[in-house]
């Protein structure tokens, strides 16, 4: 979406409707203060060119209704006293507020008067209105009746409206017509907010030259996530010929985060590998939302919602390249983490570079998983959505991959060729078309009737790493288009989902049951039949040995969704010797490695047992093996491998004395969707001394391993003879 069809609600106002209008003081309220959500903050009543506060003795839930319409929602789901969103400034306008509910202003409701109040800031009262709006609610502004007041930045000129647009005249719609604003009184404070409400973190200098202005002044402090959380400020007198005092519109000039930033007049560029973060956002669905993890000693883990606000989620936003937050999420909406929480009560001024630059509190004790924060930031309108589309699926989120390309001077739609088309793939499209996770994919699309078109492909080879944010960034081939089997039937489809699953490995349980067995092979014909062990190894050798690397492993479900098998019950495969059935034939990969990433051994396990082992509390078990039943992993549950099943080692026979890489690798195909793969991997430093092992410094997701000299506090683990 262009800027200029982006209209914003500029501030929370509200005329004053009353039994008497001469008699009723003329006000306006807003919600500010330590608030994570726009519905919810502290009230604030603008009264003689002075915001001010509402004292919280006598007030209700009554006056909080009364409040939250005037604000234009439905009503009040509670009122906080005690300056819960922290304290305001200035005066203090209403103090005991006596409201019936049925009010339309809180300028109805009887009180000690305006500004007659015995109170302090730390009594400041707070609401949390109802999510939902009025519809058609118009939010009228008290200097100027039956004004609705919204904003828009307009492109300086028409070729940007072809790009994202990083700069142009900040607007107000007064009286049906658009008008500018003046720069008098304007600071990079207004223009840093303005920036960050469309998705850009940051803001520079420009001048230009126009009429007809808007007639009031805005004040930023620079720390707050959107424009209508600025004060008003003074209203300007303009010249008789429309301009201002110095004679200038109002334009700001943002900055793109890297990852938007454009390389040509289409929008679009090459996915970029940033540098090892602080801090980075993962379980969202969509781009710029996610559960907030910071890096701490080489290792990921998550912050603790209390005190998580809008301020702090705006750090986070804009250091990863994106604008202002539109919600600090917590109670871990966006999925749980694992590991350690790194951060607790942190408070930001609003300036900071980055999260860990903030205060905060080292101890988490008290906090959990379930209180993981999160966060939903504003992005830059890019366009891509309006260069794809699924076609033919019976839903919005299923349907034959089309996109939009050039051709001959013209743009056509046509399909995407279907080989080597994998989840991968369906997740960047998922993500470009803001639908969230991918569910399938398919390679073939015969059942769904798409544009007939849009049949000839104009797009092959395409290969993702899965951080792009649209189709065109991944590699693919260039003009000259090579699919085989071509389009039609065989075109590339998605099908995507709001949710997805997330399975992470326990990694400190791995290293703390590591161990070498050396086991007979006539005890391990299964394990020889379902290719468990090393090539090396012969049937019928019944006098030999195989020394076995053993552990356990205990994947946990941390997504927003169970996780299922790709094949249902019809086409699971049966194992004769072990008599059971496999619901995924390669469900993880066992590997050892040397230290410039050689395979040296390796194993893998099939998935005959997908079921709950264990939940966390209150989450009751789904999934049970046993009678053939459904297999799955529950959302806050984990499976269990024990260390002495089959297949669950890696065979070290062959392997000489050295320094190693132990990795697994779960669903290493990607046959099942989940929302984040970077967390699928495990590795252990190793070392293997010819007749013991050491494991240590074990850990999931992205971290690189570096060797150092081990120390005494390393785990040995004896050969156990089998």
């Amino acid at each position: 979406m262009a800027f200029s069809s982006a209209l914003c609600i500029f501030s929370l106002l509200a005329l004053v409707q009353g039994q008497s209008e001469s008699q009723q003081p003329k006000i306006q309220l807003r919600l500010a203060g330590d608030k994570r959500k726009h519905y919810e903050g502290r009230l604030e009543v603008f009264y003689n060119n002075e915001w001010g506060t509402i004292c919280d003795d006598d007030f209700s839930i009554e006056a909080a209704h009364v409040a939250c319409r005037e604000l234009g929602y439905l009503g009040a789901v509670a009122w906080s006293p005690s300056a819960k969103f922290g304290q305001g400034e200035g005066r203090i306008w209403l103090d005991n507020v006596h409201c019936t509910g049925g009010e339309k202003s809180l300028a109805e409701c009887p009180s000690n008067g305006v500004g007659v109040s015995d109170c302090r800031h730390s009594e400041d009262v707070g609401v949390i209105c109802n999510q939902k709006r009025i519809p058609g609610h118009r939010f009228i502004n008290t200097m100027n009746n039956n004004v609705e007041v919204q904003i828009r930045i307009r492109p300086i000129s028409s070729h940007l409206k072809r790009i994202p647009v990083t700069e142009g005249y900040v607007e107000i719609k007064d009286r049906g017509k658009w008008r500018q604003i003046c720069d008098e009184q304007w600071t990079h404070l207004n223009s840093r907010v303005t920036c960050g409400m469309y998705g850009f973190p940051g803001e520079k200098k420009y001048n230009n030259k126009k009429k007809n202005y808007w007639g009031f002044s805005v004040n930023c402090t620079g720390n707050e996530a959107h424009l209508s959380s600025c004060r008003l400020g003074k209203a300007l007198e303009p010249k008789r010929n429309g301009t201002c005092g110095r004679g200038l519109p109002v334009v700001v000039s943002c900055v793109p985060g890297r990852a938007f930033a454009s390389s040509s007049s289409t929008g679009f560029r090459k996915a970029y590998r940033p540098e090892q973060p602080l801090v980075r956002l993962r379980g969202g669905a969509n781009i710029g939302e996610g559960r907030v993890e910071v890096l701490k000693n080489g290792v990921w883990g998550t912050v603790c919602d209390d005190n998580w606000n809008l301020r702090a989620a705006t750090i986070v936003c804009r250091e990863l390249g994106f604008g202002s937050a539109k919600e600090a999420l917590t109670g871990a909406k966006l999925g749980q983490g694992m590991g350690p929480v790194h951060m607790n009560e942190v408070e930001c001024s609003g300036f900071e570079k980055s999260l860990t630059d903030c205060y905060f509190n080292n101890d988490a004790l008290g906090c959990s998983h379930e209180e993981d924060a999160a966060v939903r930031c504003n992005i830059p309108a890019m366009g891509f959505q309006k260069r794809i589309r699924l076609s033919g699926g019976r839903n919005p989120y299923e349907g034959r991959v089309e996109v939009l390309t050039e051709k001959n001077g013209s743009l056509i739609w046509g399909t995407v060729c279907s080989e080597n088309w994998g989840m991968i793939e369906a997740m960047v499209v998922c993500r470009q078309l803001g639908l969230g996770f991918a569910s399938h994919a398919f390679q073939e699309t015969w059942y769904w009737a798409g544009d007939a078109s849009a049949d000839n492909v104009v797009m092959s080879g395409v290969r993702c790493s899965g951080t792009e944010m649209s189709l065109p960034q991944c590699l693919h081939h260039g003009k000259h288009i090579n699919c085989p089997r071509g389009g039609g039937r065989f075109a590339a489809g998605v099908s995507c989902s709001d949710t997805a699953p997330d399975l992470v490995l326990n990694a400190q349980l791995v290293e703390q049951t590591a161990y070498l067995e050396d086991r007979p092979m006539y005890a391990l014909e299964c394990a020889l039949e379902e290719n468990c062990l090393s090539s090396t190894a012969k049937k019928n050798d019944h006098s030999s040995y195989r020394r076995l690397l053993r552990f356990s492993s205990q994947i946990h479900n941390v997504g927003q969704s169970d996780f299922r098998p790709k094949m249902g019950h019809h086409a699971w495969t049966w194992h004769e010797c072990h008599r059971h059935y496999h619901s995924i034939e390669v469900f993880t990969h066992y590997d050892l490695l040397s230290l410039n990433g050689t395979k040296v051994a390796e194993g893998h396990k099939a998935s005959f047992c997908l079921e709950d082992t264990q939940c966390d509390e209150g989450i009751q078990k789904r999934y049970l093996c046993a009678n053939f039943g459904e297999q799955g992993i529950t959302v806050g549950c984990w499976d269990t491998y024990r260390h002495d099943i089959d297949c669950q080692w890696i065979d070290i026979t062959d392997v000489k004395p050295g320094d190693y890489i132990f990795q697994v690798v779960i669903n290493p195909n990607y046959d099942v969707a989940e929302s984040d793969y970077t967390n699928n991997f495990m590795k252990c430093k190793c070392r293997y001394d010819g007749y013991r092992i050491w494991t240590y410094h074990c850990h999931t997701g992205e971290n690189k391993l570096r060797f150092k000299k081990y120390s005494n506090r390393i785990n040995c683990f004896n050969i156990q003879i089998g």
